[in-house]
């Protein structure tokens, strides 16, 4: 038999939009030793991975678990546990993540009603608030941080708007969840769902979800529903939720006091993501926040030095991405993977309109730091002058280094 290398991937310093560097903590809990999913230690770390989850979506939701696999995991599990096939959503898209949600809404049989804005703005709330009048819907199904066009779109009037109209409230906050202020109460937020591979610095394998009472009690009579249908034994009725491993009832009880069995826990990603709220909350929210708002800010600097120019409307970008518009004459994919090949730097293409005509460069997690920021703009300087663009001789480093002092000042 012909001998198999252990895996051994590359070095990479990975500045695009998501994956990202994780903690080297991330990647040491990982490695922990696996334990039975019933024994007691594992559902004390479920347990305590509840409590960490809700200071980290700074909520009292119960109903606050992990749902085993990417982000888009839980968005799925989130939308087709609360809409029943021919109920209205309602989906305002500002990038591609909005037609993903809408895209995943259709498929769990909903009627949904697209509002659309021009990708690099958000969407008004009086725009929201006008749809939902026109379209009464069941679901609102909101971005928060869309990384296709790196728009923070604003969540805090949305959730009185939506009470006001009785229409439940979901945001896939995927993108944002660590890097930008998300506050599940206080906005009135019925469900919400992320992954860690952006700002919690992590894997992507695991999708932290939070749901309101409001929320679980729609999924629960759901599953008394349910349950008269089994009885029935009429499983092609319309109110039967089509997925096992999504019907977030099950997994409900699964996370719960009972423990009635789902799955096998994931349990090294769930090492991963508690690791990743420990990460977050032992240097503290806020800062954890202002770290990233500091080293995006600095990666702005960093590129308006070079002289590129910033795609969007900046007011509302994210703290930890930035799309840049490619310089004419310089070709986009070649010069990306420059930066890879030369210097183990990763930085993002991005999709629909926007292929081929910006680059996105993150700073998030792990990555969000001086060093890190300073690194990916020398490198850059120098493949940019090489592919043929003509940039000011450490423009970059120096407008990071002087945003980076005067947040330390």
């Amino acid at each position: 038999m012909s001998h198999i290398a252990p895996i051994d991937p590359p070095a990479r310093l990975l500045m695009g939009p998501g994956p990202i560097s994780a903690y080297p903590s991330v990647l040491r809990a990982m490695s922990s030793p696996l334990v039975g999913q019933y024994d007691p230690f594992m559902t004390a770390a479920m347990s305590e991975t509840q409590d960490l989850y809700r200071r980290v979506w700074s909520t009292r939701n119960e109903q606050t678990f992990l749902v085993d696999g990417t982000s888009r995991a839980g968005i799925e599990a989130a939308i087709t546990s609360l809409v029943r096939p021919g109920e209205r959503v309602l989906v305002p898209v500002f990038g591609r993540f909005g037609h993903l949600l809408a895209e995943i809404a259709e498929r769990a049989m909903a009627e949904v009603h697209r509002i659309e804005v021009e990708w690099g703005q958000v969407v008004p709330a009086s725009k929201i608030e006008e749809a939902i009048v026109r379209v009464k819907p069941t679901l609102l199904a909101l971005v928060q941080g869309d990384t296709s066009t790196t728009m923070n779109q604003p969540l805090d009037d949305i959730g009185e708007i939506c009470r006001r109209h009785g229409v439940l409230f979901y945001s896939d906050a995927t993108a944002s969840l660590g890097g930008n202020a998300f506050e599940a109460d206080a906005w009135g937020l019925d469900a919400a769902t992320a992954g860690l591979q952006k700002c919690l610095g992590g894997p992507s394998g695991s999708s932290p979800i939070t749901l309101s009472e409001r929320a679980t009690e729609v999924i629960r009579s759901r599953g008394r529903v349910e349950a008269g249908i089994r009885e029935a034994g009429d499983t092609s009725a319309a109110d039967f939720v089509r997925s096992n491993y999504f019907d977030l009832g099950m997994i409900m009880d699964y996370w719960g006091p009972r423990r009635l069995n789902h799955h096998t826990e994931a349990t090294s990603m769930l090492y991963a993501a508690r690791e990743c709220a420990s990460v977050l909350l032992t240097e503290g929210r806020e800062k954890v926040i202002a770290r990233h708002a500091t080293a995006g800010a600095a990666m702005l600097a960093g590129v308006r030095g070079l002289g590129l120019t910033v795609f969007g409307d900046v007011a509302h970008k994210m703290n930890n991405v930035v799309a840049v518009e490619i310089p004419d004459g310089v070709a986009g994919d070649p010069a990306r993977q420059a930066m890879l090949d030369d210097f183990g730097i990763e930085i993002g293409t991005s999709f629909g309109p926007l292929h081929g005509r910006v680059w996105r460069i993150g700073t998030m997690g792990y990555n969000a730091r001086r060093d890190a920021v300073l690194t990916t703009l020398a490198a850059l300087e120098q493949v940019l002058r090489r592919f043929g663009a003509s940039v000011p001789t450490g423009g970059g480093v120096d407008a990071a280094i002087d945003t980076f002092r005067e947040a330390a000042a």
